[in-house]
């Protein structure tokens, strides 16, 4: 591939994704400036590390991993972060109310073991992730992660939204419930 091709295709990934990220890490971080050089950090090492990101179709998932280990890296450094739902809450929960990874994820501090934590809770959720069925772990990471709508999510798929958001619960009360031991040790 020569120099300009791969320029262009950088820039293309660049102007379509930028929003879905910037959405992200918005939603993670206490402000738009944090949230933009968040942003710019991983796009720098999606051009700097272009050549080994394996095949062009695991870029949005390549980015996004990016980002949150940017997120996560950050709240290290700074020791601050945005408000996250009760932990009491999340558990009191009506099942037929609506359900999102901010239901399942802790209020923490900003203390260094509330920064452990945080990555023992995330390290958890990437392992209970990988226990899914994969048509409730797809739903969840497309959805939750890269922020897709379910409408957007069933055309482009042909699955029913109905059928997509169903999915979605099923794989949220699952992490719920595999969390809960980690919730119960807080």
């Amino acid at each position: 591939m020569d120099m300009n091709m791969a320029m262009q295709i950088k820039e293309q990934t660049f102007l379509k994704e930028k929003d879905k990220l910037l959405g992200f890490i918005r939603n993670r971080v206490g402000s738009v400036e944090e949230a933009e050089d968040i942003l710019q950090d991983v796009f720098y090492q999606f051009i700097a590390g272009y050549d080994t990101i394996e095949s062009l179709d695991r870029v949005t998932s390549w980015l996004f991993s990016v980002a949150r280990n940017k997120i996560i890296d950050r709240y290290r450094r700074d020791a601050s972060r945005p408000q996250r739902a009760e932990i009491g809450m999340a558990a009191g929960m009506d099942d037929d109310a609506p359900l999102t990874l901010q239901d399942i994820l802790p209020d923490l501090g900003n203390t260094p073991e509330d920064a452990y934590l945080r990555d023992v809770i995330w390290d958890a959720i990437m392992e209970a992730l990988d226990e899914l069925p994969a048509e409730q772990r797809e739903i969840f990471v497309m959805n939750e992660i890269e922020e897709r709508s379910f409408r957007e999510i069933a055309e482009e798929t042909g699955v029913s939204i109905n059928t997509l958001l169903s999915r979605k619960r099923y794989a949220i009360l699952a992490l719920r419930k595999k969390l809960q031991k980690i919730y119960n040790d807080i």
